[in-house]
């Protein structure tokens, strides 16, 4: 099976991919830095980075050689029936990095289970049963996970009812206030809602709230730098845990090694998964010592959690993330393609709001920018564009108008020109149709 054209047929004939509104036409085959190349030997700038997971690179030497090592010594032992030496290292390795006081992690295979693992804990150690969490907001795709997700779109009617006993107060999205502020003159309304919320959509029973630093799948959104200041001193004062959903802005993504860093709030637990190991799979949920200890034998576990190779990996992957000081790389290269996007928009039209931190950008698309009708199809239209012409962006948001710009931070200088290139010629074709 070599040619594109055998894959394309055999997914369609045996893989599901029905949840997707489709798979983009390329059949990835290989790929080294922020470049990957198809069956059919052409070459892409990864502006995506399988949904902001290859932050070290694709195929980074240092995580491909401690897999490697790994895999000819062991593959599987069960990291909650025996002790394993690459479980204890990145055990050790995350309580180093992490906020001040998160010590202890449960590893799993994913970031719906890392969040479930929060949100159990929560409920575990405060001995409450609520959940609070944001509109727009995304935590996976589990029963658990999608019950604390904050859209409509991604909990189909059909598979429901969803777990009870959850309230989602309003999201912090300063492009689209949902109460009609316009920040920095708004008081941080959106996070003072918080307890509104609280007072009047739940029981008082509220075990945690659990939040994204930056919300990804909702579009990019950044919260106001004020935001988890504001929500924290709420949630301390009713008793909540404050869980930080950092699958997809964790290990350096937004210019600092963890997202809700930007805030200078520490959060009780937080959640990783994604650009954890490289491109292994691999979830984890780092807590204080006395929330961890909270759980009980029997409450949860994994067989495949903290697998050795995916752990080996992961301590290789954040090794170099340090030792190459990846935060300020993205933060730098991040400054220099906001800049760039932003003369798009004096240029385009279409765009309605560039916003970001780190590579973590998106660029919000609006057939109007006095009415912000969203332009949705235009923004599927430029990222297919951008593929054909080499290079790969993602598109999302609530309302699908959001093209997303998630590379892996080592791209380099140029490669990051390409691809703002091909975006700014994208733009202009779907301006002339």
């Amino acid at each position: 099976m070599t040619r594109s054209t055998d894959v394309v047929e055999a997914y369609k004939e045996y893989v599901v991919t029905s949840c997707v509104s489709r798979v983009e036409p390329v059949v990835v085959t290989s790929g080294s830095g922020a470049v990957v190349t198809d069956a059919d030997g052409r070459q892409y700038v990864d502006c995506f980075s399988g949904i902001s997971v290859v932050n070290t690179g694709h195929c980074n030497p240092k995580v491909v050689e401690a897999a490697k090592k790994q895999l000819d010594q062991l593959l599987h032992a069960c990291a909650y029936v025996y002790y394993l030496e690459p479980v204890a290292k990145l055990a050790e390795k995350l309580a180093q990095i992490a906020p001040k006081g998160l010590k202890k992690t449960f590893f799993s295979n994913s970031g719906a289970e890392a969040v479930e693992c929060g949100i159990k804990l929560a409920r575990k150690f405060t001995k409450k049963h609520e959940i609070l969490a944001l509109q727009r907001s995304f935590h996976g795709r589990t029963f658990g996970t999608l019950s604390v997700t904050g859209q409509a779109g991604r909990r189909s009617y059909s598979m429901g009812p969803y777990l009870g006993s959850i309230a989602f107060a309003p999201t912090p999205y300063c492009y689209r206030c949902p109460l009609g502020c316009e920040y920095p003159n708004c008081g941080i309304q959106c996070a003072k809602m918080i307890e509104d919320t609280i007072r009047y959509s739940t029981s008082n029973d509220v075990a945690g709230f659990i939040a994204e630093p930056l919300l990804g799948e909702g579009g990019i959104i950044v919260p106001p730098e004020e935001y988890f200041r504001e929500a924290k001193k709420i949630l301390d004062e009713y008793g909540i845990l404050f869980v930080a959903d950092e699958v997809q802005t964790g290990f350096a993504r937004t210019g600092k090694l963890f997202g809700i860093e930007h805030y200078d709030v520490t959060p009780d637990a937080m959640c990783f998964a994604k650009a954890i190991a490289g491109g292994l799979p691999l979830g984890a949920c780092t807590a204080t010592e006395e929330i961890a200890n909270s759980f009980q034998p029997g409450d949860h576990l994994s067989t495949f959690g903290g697998n050795p190779v995916s752990c080996a990996a992961a301590v290789a992957n954040i090794d170099f993330i340090l030792e190459e000081d990846l935060p300020s790389r993205a933060s730098k290269s991040g400054e220099y393609v906001m800049q760039r996007l932003e003369e798009l928009k004096d240029r385009h039209e279409l765009i309605g709001e560039v916003r970001g931190k780190g590579l973590m950008i998106g660029m919000e698309l609006v057939k109007d920018r006095e009415t912000k009708e969203p332009a949705s199809r235009e923004t599927a239209r430029i990222r297919e564009l951008c593929r054909q012409k080499g290079v790969l962006v993602g598109h999302g948001g609530v309302l699908g108008n959001v093209l997303r710009i998630q590379p892996p931070l080592i791209i380099s200088q140029e490669q990051l020109d390409t691809a703002i290139d091909s975006v700014d010629q994208s733009f202009k074709e779907v301006a002339e149709r």
